[in-house]
């Protein structure tokens, strides 16, 4: 149940407050509220949020070196927190005071750690990535640390196999200060106050086919749509492109196209006659793709509708760069 005084998460604005340091630090603890209620829980103000409350679990940090230890560099921020960085992640120019980038999460143990290693995603943001392990307690996921991730299972929309890639949203547990993964996404998407423009650029990570294309992240935030008649280059989930916003819909959806807003036709075809050449070089010079393969078979393979297929094939046989044959297309 949520507190009386606690409004609405969707009323809840994202666009403003306090700017500077202490602004992005009560920004991150906006959305962890956030999500919290939006996920039914009792919202709790993360423990990170008293304990050290400018340097951002979860987050990359721009710390000050201030004291070497036979263990690894303490690095601190201008409010007297500090946290240490293992020698075997201190870079070897690096002196007391000076100022250094890391990630900042807990070890195996709980303790407060910094890394020059760069994750796969940061706190409150998305990602795809690969089940390396599976235990009692959950999957693990590689996210280019060497702790990885917990995917629990109750956050598994289906039980994960050791190999398998999914996307997810990661988060901190305010109860525990850990860092944990989510599978059900949903909940995390920003439905109100979009702050995109038609034609404006956005990137996208493709995380789930659809009947109608692709289902999308957009900036970290929006859940967008690439419908499958407007893809012209091949597509797989997990891939990050760039973008263009097309519509924003009533029900907080966004269309989003590939193609740079008043893109001509022609410069379609072109585009996937790139794309096909490429493909036929990276295949031995055979794709077994003809006018009458299914359009789900060209899609998959290919990126791109039916339609295209056939009418930049016939350009590319026009130009003598491809022979068609019953089997296939052949390159020149």
């Amino acid at each position: 149940m949520r507190p009386h005084f606690l409004p609405h998460p969707d009323k809840i604005s994202l666009e403003s407050g306090p700017t500077g340091r202490a602004g992005v630090r009560a920004w991150e603890v906006k959305i962890d509220l956030i999500y919290q209620l939006k996920s039914g829980e009792t919202p709790t103000l993360p423990r990170s949020a008293y304990l050290c409350p400018m340097i951002s679990i979860g987050r990359t940090n721009t710390l000050t070196a201030l004291r070497h230890t036979s263990v690894g560099m303490f690095l601190g921020d201008d409010d007297g927190n500090d946290v240490l960085l293992l020698n075997k992640y201190v870079p070897e120019t690096l002196r007391e005071g000076d100022p250094l980038d890391v990630f900042v999460y807990t070890d195996s143990e709980d303790r407060l750690v910094a890394t020059t290693l760069r994750p796969a995603l940061e706190r409150n943001e998305f990602g795809y990535l690969q089940v390396v392990a599976v235990t009692p307690v959950g999957a693990f996921l590689d996210w280019g640390l060497e702790k990885d991730l917990l995917l629990p299972f109750r956050e598994q929309p289906q039980p994960l196999r050791v190999g398998q890639w999914t996307t997810v949203f990661l988060r901190l547990d305010p109860e525990t200060n850990r860092l944990v993964a989510t599978a059900k996404i949903a909940r995390f998407f920003q439905t109100d106050r979009i702050a995109l423009a038609v034609g404006q650029e956005v990137d996208v990570l493709v995380y789930e086919r659809s009947d109608l294309g692709f289902n999308a992240i957009l900036d970290n935030r929006y859940r967008g749509l690439i419908y499958a008649n407007e893809i012209f280059q091949p597509l797989r989930l997990g891939s990050r492109v760039r973008g263009f916003v097309k519509a924003v819909r009533a029900d907080g959806g966004i269309d989003v196209s590939l193609q740079k807003p008043g893109q001509p036709h022609h410069r379609l075809v072109e585009d996937a006659g790139e794309t096909i050449l490429r493909l036929l070089r990276e295949s031995n010079g055979f794709l077994p793709l003809t006018d009458r393969s299914e359009p789900a078979l060209i899609y998959e393979r290919l990126g791109m509708s039916k339609k295209i297929f056939k009418k930049t094939l016939g350009a590319l046989y026009r130009e003598r760069r491809v022979r068609l044959e019953p089997d296939g297309v052949y390159l020149v």
